[in-house]
This record gives C-alpha cells, sequence and structure tokens, in this order.
C-alpha cells in the first residue's frame, strides 16, 4: 500500500530530492493546515472566555486538554481496579481448590462503571456492525438494480421515500420491535447494542444502494460487449465486468454510508441508552458538573477524529482494491 500523498515529500526530502520543492510542499501540505489549526484554537480560546453559562465559562483549549487527561487517568484507575479484582478473586479459587480439589472455579466478571475508552471501543464495534450489515444487505442489492433498469423503477420509490428518514423517526420503531421480538433469559447482545445498531443499519443502506447501482449501471458498453463475446455466465459478468467498473462509485456510497453511521450512532445511543460516546455525552448534560462541559468538549473532538480516521481507511481501502491507483486521497 503506498504511502500517504502528504508523506511523500517529507520521504522526497530525506532522499535529498529537489529540497526547495519539496520544503514548498511540505508547506502547503503541513504547514497551512498548522497555521489553521493554530488560529482556531486561539479563536475559540478568545471566544470562549466570552461566554458564561450555568455551568460556568465555556471551556478553552487548555480546560478541554486537562480534562482530556483526567479521563485518561480514570481510565488507568479502573483497568488497575479490574486487574485487582480479578487477582482477589483468583486468590480466593485457588484457596478454595486447596481445600476441595473438586471445587470448579466460577469467573466473575468485572461489573466496575465504563470509562471513556471503552465507551469509544463500544461505539465502535456497535457502528462497524451496523455498516457491514447494511452493507452486506445494499450492495446487492445496488447490483441487482443496477443490472435491471425494471427493478429499479420498482424499487426506487422505496429508496426515496425511506432515505430521509431521521434516525429519531426509526428509534421508537426499532426499540418496540427488538423489545417484541428479542426475548432471551440469556442473551447474547444488549437490547441497547441492537437497537443501536438496527437504527445505525436502517439509516446508513441508502447511499450504498444508490451509488453501487450508478456505478453498475454506467459500466462501459465496450465490456458489456465483451463478456457477450466472451459468453460469459451471468456470476463471472458480475464479479469480472461490473464490480471492478463500479468501485469507484460503490466506494463512493460506501464513505456516505459510514459517515452517516457514525453521526447516526451518538444520536442513537443517547436515546436508546447503549453505552458508548452518546451515552457518554448525554450523562455529562445530564450530570450538571464544572467539569461537563469540558467532558463533553473532548466527546466531541474524539467523535470528529474517529469520523476522519474511519473515512480515511476507506479511502485506503478504495485504492487497495480498486484498479484505479490514480485515485488521490484527499
Amino acid at each position: 500500500m503506498s504511502l500517504p500523498a502528504f508523506l511523500m515529500p517529507v520521504v522526497k526530502l530525506l532522499r535529498g530530492e529537489n529540497p526547495r520543492d519539496q520544503l514548498a510542499i511540505m508547506g502547503r501540505t503541513l504547514g497551512l493546515p498548522l497555521i489553521g489549526i493554530a488560529v482556531f484554537l486561539v479563536i475559540w480560546s478568545v471566544v470562549a472566555e466570552q461566554i458564561h453559562t450555568s455551568l460556568g465559562t465555556f471551556p478553552g483549549p487548555v480546560q478541554v486538554a486537562t480534562q482530556a487527561d483526567n479521563l485518561y487517568q480514570e481510565y488507568e484507575q479502573a483497568q488497575k481496579k479490574e486487574a485487582a479484582f480479578y487477582a482477589r478473586q483468583k486468590e480466593r479459587d485457588a484457596e478454595r481448590m486447596a481445600k476441595d480439589p473438586s471445587y470448579k472455579p466460577v469467573i466473575i466478571p468485572y461489573t466496575g462503571q465504563p470509562t471513556f475508552f471503552s465507551q469509544i471501543g463500544t461505539s465502535l464495534f456497535t457502528v462497524l456492525s451496523g455498516f457491514i450489515v447494511a452493507s452486506l444487505i445494499a450492495i446487492p442489492i445496488g447490483i441487482a438494480i443496477g443490472l435491471s433498469s425494471g427493478l429499479y423503477a420498482a424499487i426506487n420509490p422505496l429508496i426515496q421515500l425511506f432515505r430521509p428518514v431521521s434516525p429519531l423517526a426509526w428509534l421508537p420503531l426499532v426499540t418496540i420491535v427488538v423489545s417484541a421480538v428479542y426475548v432471551s433469559s440469556d442473551p447474547m447482545f444488549s437490547k441497547s447494542y441492537l437497537v443501536s445498531m438496527i437504527t445505525v443499519l436502517l439509516c446508513c443502506l441508502w447511499p450504498t444502494i444508490i451509488n453501487t447501482a450508478v456505478g453498475v449501471a454506467q459500466v462501459s458498453q465496450d465490456l458489456k460487449n465483451v463478456s457477450r463475446v466472451l459468453r460469459l455466465g451471468w456470476l463471472t459478468h458480475v464479479r469480472r465486468i461490473v464490480l471492478p467498473s463500479a468501485v469507484p462509485m460503490m466506494f463512493t456510497g460506501l464513505r456516505l454510508s459510514l459517515s452517516i453511521a457514525w453521526m447516526v450512532l451518538i444520536a442513537a445511543e443517547m436515546l436508546a441508552q447503549n453505552p458508548g460516546l452518546g451515552k457518554f455525552v448525554w450523562d455529562q448534560f445530564q450530570n450538571g458538573s464544572s467539569d461537563s462541559l469540558s467532558r463533553i468538549m473532548v466527546a466531541v473532538i474524539v467523535i470528529g477524529l474517529i469520523g476522519f480516521i474511519l473515512d480515511r481507511i476507506m479511502l485506503m481501502l478504495q485504492r487497495w482494491v480498486s484498479w484505479d491507483k490514480g485515485a488521490v486521497l484527499r
């Protein structure tokens, strides 16, 4: 996999290739963004001091950085408590087995409060599971309606009807259905996770369906003629001709779907009380302490960074699987 575009000038500079040109490129690709971030931080700091809320002055960059460090310290303390809990349990089981060799120890799971970092993991697991299931549904549908104009005409009204529906409208219906259908004395997944995941799934289907269908429909006539001349079967035609040609549009849909999934997830977790970043933001809002605003801002920045990283990962995957290696990471 090739290096990201912004790292190439650094590599060439280290090789001694046109140092002046490489420094100029680095100034545009690295220097200007850093200046933009610095200006934003100054404006944020000045404006924050002028905003007074019921919880105190709006937090600036310093206060947010302090709370980010506090959240990390809380995570480390929770890790130590969990390790100590299992160590004590292991010690008790060893003593019990020494007295009674027939005793079979039962591991009791640690049930401490979720930390900020564990909530990040929960959100990532929820959004990726919803996105993957949505993609497994959307890509075949997109291929089918892209190959058949009749099928497209039949399904397109449903796509246009459900595509604009807000997650806040889906959530009550999903909650009721999951509560009625998912009944188990020993559930594999919590209901709050399923509600959030299915809501994400329902909201991020449509960009992938639409863009996959467009990509399939735009396969050039020359390639279709080649397929006919070679008498390729339907599956071979789709695998060898259709999919390689539709990959750029398909990944455009996947990127849009993933960004929508990540935005939808936060609202879904707030209302479904799934223990992820959305619930963290809601809990801090309800808490109303002097640190709540700073902690919410930490979550906002983390949500933005994760969304950016997920988009970059999708672009890198597109470059890896696409025949068009000229796709530029932007």
